[in-house]
């Protein structure tokens, strides 16, 4: 593929970041919630670095729009069929969505239970809401049913990288790569 049909650099790098950063907060998300640990510290560390990592997630995402906005990505293959162009755009649309209201109904979340956050120890982050708790199980339920749509939607973007790589041959991949 030349260079116009690939993503600029930056959008490819940033790609590849937020990709590893979501793994981690899923492994971090099911390892809290499946096998909660007894250790008290390991269980606040696995919880800050889930929600410190949606932080960056958050940010990342800001970051690839901006650079979506001003360097669109390459056209799709003139012959991609319709419905994988509608798939392929919904998706996109979805994971975007997902990347942007998952960190901030996780936050709004540990906020609502009373915890305060602090960015990987670091940078304090305020709570706009506070202890909410009320609140606090809606949204937990909420960042639940998101973290599943987001999993059935990565399921759904990694299939066709494999239809599109295996089958198709069509050097989508490379666009990314």
């Amino acid at each position: 593929m030349t260079a116009p049909d690939r993503y600029v650099a930056p959008a490819r790098w940033l790609h590849w970041v937020t990709a590893a950063c979501i793994l981690a907060i899923l492994v971090a998300g099911i390892w809290m919630k499946t096998f909660e640990p007894a250790n008290e510290a390991l269980k606040f560390r696995l919880y800050n670095i889930h929600e410190s990592l949606g932080v960056t997630v958050f940010v990342l995402t800001l970051a690839r729009l901006w650079i979506r906005w001003r360097n669109p990505p390459p056209p799709l293959p003139a012959d991609l069929p319709a419905l994988m162009r509608l798939g392929a755009t919904l998706n996109h649309v979805a994971l975007y969505v997902l990347l942007i209201v998952q960190p901030v109904v996780g936050f709004l979340g540990t906020n609502a239970w009373g915890f305060p956050l602090e960015w990987f120890y670091l940078v304090p982050i305020p709570s706009p809401i506070g202890r909410h708790e009320t609140l606090a199980p809606l949204l937990s339920n909420l960042h639940w049913f998101g973290a599943v749509a987001m999993i059935v939607l990565l399921g759904l973007h990694i299939v066709a990288v494999i239809h599109h790589t295996f089958i198709r041959k069509d050097g989508m991949l490379s666009r990314m790569a």
